[in-house]
C-alpha cells in the first residue's frame, strides 16, 4: 500500500465559512465533487495554497459540529482497510464504503479518537 496524498479534511454543516477561512489564509480552490451517500448530497471542495499544502472542506448537512478527519488516498484500499483494521481502527458503519465510479472510501476510526478519510482514486 502507498499514500498517495494525506491532508486535512473539515466536515462542516456550513462548508462556506470554512472555506472562507482556508481562502483568508491563502488556499485556492481547485476543483469540487458531489456524492449521493444516502439520499443525502455531500460536496466536498479540494483547496491548495502556494505552499502546496492541500486541504479539503465538505458539505454535510445535519452535523451537530465541525469535524476534523485526517484523508489519506492510497493506491490500494482493501490493503490499506485491512492494515487500519489491525491496528484497531473501525468502519463506524460496519463494512459500508462509498463507491462511486471514480473514488472507494470510507471513514476509520482509531482506538484512541482520531479518524482517517480512507479514500483510493478509481482511475478509468
Amino acid at each position: 500500500m502507498k499514500i498517495t496524498s494525506f491532508n486535512p479534511l473539515v466536515l462542516s454543516n456550513n462548508a462556506d465559512a470554512a472555506i472562507k477561512v482556508f481562502e483568508d489564509l491563502g488556499f485556492v480552490k481547485r476543483h469540487s465533487i458531489t456524492i449521493n451517500e444516502n439520499g443525502k448530497d455531500i460536496t466536498t471542495v479540494r483547496m491548495k495554497n502556494e505552499g502546496g499544502f492541500y486541504v479539503d472542506v465538505s458539505q454535510v448537512d445535519g452535523l451537530p459540529r465541525d469535524m476534523t478527519l485526517i484523508r489519506m488516498n492510497v493506491d490500494n484500499f482493501d490493503e490499506a482497510y485491512k492494515f487500519l483494521l489491525s491496528k484497531g481502527f473501525t468502519n463506524p458503519k460496519g463494512d459500508h464504503t462509498v463507491d462511486t465510479r471514480t473514488n472507494k472510501s470510507c471513514m476509520m476510526k482509531s482506538p484512541t479518537g482520531f479518524a482517517f478519510d480512507l479514500c483510493q482514486h478509481i482511475k478509468e
